[in-house]
């Protein structure tokens, strides 16, 4: 085994820490937390528990950085193909299904928090949500209460349906993005008929004319 003296230097301990959670990701994406020990990290790592507790002093905050690192990769991933795309709404739900196909289990601990009621990965996944809802009304200059209360609604909706169809894929991936699609149109209509003045910030919005 090599040295597992740390490296001097900011950057190298950063990237010990990357090399280490890409390895959580791997671990936590197969089995659930508590069936994983820190010396079965440590060993899929190639290093020692003792070196293992210099960069995360417990199982827990290397959980819980795992976590976060799948929040940002699923963010990233559809900011990616939005961006890239002339229909934002049909790539980023194709680009949120192709992540959770990818990485299942990373999707299920980041929704459901996998160690129970723990504040600081609720945190994570509360973040990531209204990092979609920015992503969603970022066009419009002073989103209303009722935009923001539909698409934030709508992410729920999104999130719930999702893990069913982990469960059980009994329908397809194409009538889901449908599925998800035909919601969020509907939302985002709906809201406006309660609020007639959401109609100029709807047209702001690529999503509110997403087709199914």
């Amino acid at each position: 085994m090599a040295s597992e003296t740390p490296r001097s230097g900011r950057l190298d301990v950063d990237e010990r820490r990357r090399q280490l959670i890409k390895v959580g990701g791997r671990l936590f994406s197969d089995r659930s937390f508590d069936d994983i020990s820190i010396g079965e990290i440590a060993e899929a790592a190639g290093i020692s528990k003792g070196l293992l507790y210099h960069y995360f002093p417990s199982k827990r905050d290397f959980y819980v950085a795992t976590v976060r690192t799948a929040a940002e990769q699923l963010i990233a991933s559809v900011a990616e193909a939005e961006t890239a795309s002339e229909d934002p709404a049909r790539a980023g739900i194709d680009a949120w299904l192709d992540y959770v196909s990818q990485h299942e289990r990373g999707y299920i601990m980041l929704m459901q928090g996998g160690i129970g009621s723990d504040a600081e990965v609720r945190q994570i996944a509360e973040q990531t949500r209204e990092r979609f809802v920015e992503r969603i009304v970022g066009a419009v200059e002073s989103p209303s209460p009722a935009l923001r209360l539909a698409v934030r609604g709508w992410i729920g909706f999104v999130e719930g349906a999702t893990l069913d169809w982990l469960r059980d894929r009994s329908v397809g991936r194409e009538r889901l993005r449908r599925l998800l699609l035909g919601s969020l149109r509907a939302a985002l209509q709906q809201a406006a008929e309660l609020d007639p003045e959401l109609a100029a910030e709807l047209a702001q919005l690529p999503a509110a004319r997403a087709d199914s």
